[in-house]
């Protein structure tokens, strides 16, 4: 009995487009395991978070947002915990600046330690601390501390200011652009820690008005 032995011919079209097809679902699931979930906080209702976002979301697969003074730890805050939960292993939790976890070293550094401990890492936009991060570090710790340092100042400054305009009135001087009601939202958004930018947007003032009244009250009383 004769065999008869058959060859089986593949046409190098498929070949091609069968690794094709194998490439890029590797690719993107290399992509997925990679990617960056992004956190935008704020600590009032009041704040705005337009400058993160347009940060973040060019980058982020998915962006969370949570509003709260931000002494709590991972577990008390809602959207980061969702922002954790959505994540899969690889991908890092991404935020603006390192004063976005916490508002003072000791938050930071207690929100810093919970992340690392559960295998997150953190990729941090601006600031010194810009880069990513699997440990806490010097430059981590050194980050924090200042934007403590400089959100203390800010405060000390406008609270000074306000108790010399309260004890001596502003009398005299150019006459006032805003009215007292928006001269008390600038200053307490600027005690919040807001840029002069975000209190002119929010406000709806001119930038010169909000660095005009911001730098009266942190001078004090206008000569008279």
């Amino acid at each position: 009995m004769r065999l008869f032995q058959y060859k089986v011919f593949i046409n190098p079209f498929v070949y091609l487009w069968a690794l094709h097809l194998f490439l890029n679902t590797f690719s993107e699931h290399w992509e997925v395991g990679m990617a960056l979930v992004g956190l935008v906080r704020v600590s009032t209702s009041k704040q705005e978070t337009r400058r993160q976002h347009e940060d973040l979301n060019p980058i982020c697969v998915k962006v969370f947002e949570e509003k709260v003074s931000g002494k709590l730890k991972v577990s008390d805050r809602p959207a980061l915990k969702a922002a954790l939960d959505y994540m899969r292993p690889g991908d890092m939790l991404t935020v603006q600046e390192a004063d976005r976890l916490g508002r003072n070293l000791l938050e930071g550094l207690i929100v810093l330690n919970d992340l690392f401990e559960q295998g997150v890492a953190v990729k941090i936009l601006d600031g010194i601390a810009a880069g990513e991060h699997t440990e806490r570090s010097l430059i981590l710790d050194l980050a924090l501390a200042l934007a403590e340092d400089r959100r203390r100042d800010i405060v000390r400054k406008t609270r000074n200011g306000l108790e010399s305009a309260a004890r001596a009135g502003r009398k005299g001087g150019r006459p006032r652009v805003v009215d007292a009601d928006k001269r008390r939202a600038i200053l307490a958004r600027r005690a919040e820690g807001q840029s002069l930018r975000e209190i002119a947007r929010g406000v709806g003032v001119s930038l010169a008005v909000v660095h005009g009244e911001v730098k009266a009250a942190e001078n004090g009383p206008e000569p008279q």
